[in-house]
Order: C-alpha cells, then sequence, then structure tokens
C-alpha cells in the first residue's frame, strides 16, 4: 500500500491517494467525452483507499449530471479535472492524469466502446512527435 500525490495544473489543489487503486478503465461514453474533451476518461477506481486534501480544497467544484451519476470535480482556477468519492463514500474516482508520478496499474479495460468517437481507430498507427510540431 503506497502513496500516490496528485495536483491540478495551476498547483493550487493538492492531495494524496493512501492505497492500491482496484481498476483503471478507459470510458468511452460519451459524457466522459465531453467532460474531458478527449477520446476518453482515464480514471482509477478503489474501494479502499483514502484521499487526503494537502491544499486547496476550497478551490474545487462539484458537478453531478442531473439526474445520472455522472459526476465531475475540477479545479475553479484551472479547470483541472480531480478525484471525487461517489456512492456514498463507497467509491474513489481518480483521474490518472490529475496524478504527479508512474502510475503502476496498467489500463484494466477500454469501456463503453460503443459510444467511441467515430474519429477513435488506429490512432496507434499516427506519427509519434517528441513535442509540439513545426
Amino acid at each position: 500500500m503506497g502513496i500516490t500525490s496528485g495536483s491540478c495544473l495551476c498547483g493550487e489543489v493538492n492531495f494524496e491517494i493512501e492505497g492500491d487503486f482496484d481498476n483503471f478503465y478507459l470510458c468511452h461514453c460519451s459524457r466522459c467525452r465531453k467532460d474531458t474533451g478527449s477520446a476518453h476518461g482515464a480514471n482509477l477506481f478503489s474501494s479502499s483507499a483514502k484521499l487526503k486534501w494537502l491544499s486547496g480544497q476550497n478551490k474545487i467544484t462539484n458537478f453531478t449530471l442531473p439526474s445520472t451519476q455522472h459526476k465531475k470535480s475540477f479545479c475553479s482556477i484551472c479547470g483541472s479535472a480531480l478525484p471525487h468519492i461517489q456512492f456514498e463514500g463507497e467509491l474513489l474516482v481518480v483521474p490518472a492524469g490529475s496524478l504527479d508520478g508512474d502510475i503502476t496499474i496498467t489500463p484494466t479495460a477500454h469501456i463503453f466502446i460503443s459510444s467511441k468517437a467515430n474519429w477513435d481507430k488506429d490512432l496507434h498507427k499516427l506519427p509519434m512527435i517528441e513535442t509540439l510540431p513545426s
């Protein structure tokens, strides 16, 4: 059981996760795509890890899409996705990109692939460029 640190883009919000992650899902549902502005959400899930806010908790905004269980927590300054607790404290959801170090768990599965964006095909075949192209 380790401690993993994370933060938002602007550095106002900092947190630690103590414990292990159960699953790492790449979610292609339309809500996660809209939520992230990307091909999929990349979230870690744990039923036992504990979240500890180190700074900036007053900068966190929480949003729940009405009539759904879709939730998002984010920094009110920079908009970065942040961890949140779901199902009345039963499940910790951590956006993979919010963590500061390496993640030791590999993705468990792609989920909601029936909602996958039509342009999300064969992305591994595209050129891999180290920096911003000129």
